[in-house]
Formats: C-alpha cells, structure tokens, sequence
C-alpha cells in the first residue's frame, strides 16, 4: 500500500492506445493509457467501462452523439453500448480506465490495435 504517482508512471507508457496497469480493486483493473487520434468502434457484452480524464480532451462517440470529457471528468460506457474514443487535432490524452479483468480490449473487434496484454508498471 503506497501511492502511486501517476506522472512517472504516464512517462513509461510510450505507445498510444496501449493500456498498462497499475493496479487491481477486488476484479477490476485500473489502467493508463496514452490516446491520439481515432480509436474502434466496439462494445462490450458484460462490462462497463470508466474513463477518466487525467490530462486533455476525449471525445467519446456514440452512435447519437458524441459527448465531450474534459480533464479531470469522466465518462462511464455502459455494458452493450458501441463506442469510439476519439482525441481532435493531434492531441495527446492520458486516460485512467476502471474495467473488469474479462473486459477484452477491443469487445469481440479484431484490429491492428487490439492488445491483449497489459503491462504492469
């Protein structure tokens, strides 16, 4: 049990769209990840996600909308709903993401940047 300074872990996630742990709550992970650009639309059949915003702007696509989170909000994905996170004019964003352990990167989407490893840091 010790703090977990989350600058010095966001300068050992040099890829975007790569999370990386940096802990566990009972069956959930808590991530970090860097974003630019377009992410893939996708769902999760049984879990719901939580981004929060740690610096910059996310654009979270839905299918009706698209809502806005600015840093330090966030935004919760319920379970079944497709999305698309999203960054605008080639910033760089740093999320933190609460999500079930099953939770499969991608949902049931296979693309060039689904991971299923999430390095610990």
């Amino acid at each position: 049990m010790k703090s977990i300074n989350l600058k010095e872990k966001y300068d050992h996630v040099n890829n975007f769209w790569h999370p990386h742990q940096i802990g566990i709550v009972d069956d959930m992970h808590v991530l970090l990840a860097k974003i630019k650009g377009e992410f893939v639309w996708h769902s999760h059949e049984n879990e719901d996600e939580l981004f929060q915003v740690v610096k910059g702007t996310l654009y979270m696509q839905f299918r009706d909308r698209t809502e806005v989170v600015k840093q330090g909000e966030i935004i919760i994905v319920p379970k079944e709903v497709e999305h698309c996170p999203m960054t605008k004019n080639d910033e760089e964003v740093h999320v933190m993401l609460f999500e079930k352990l099953s939770t499969a990167h991608t949902g049931n989407v296979e693309d060039e940047k689904t991971k299923t490893d999430y390095p610990k840091i």
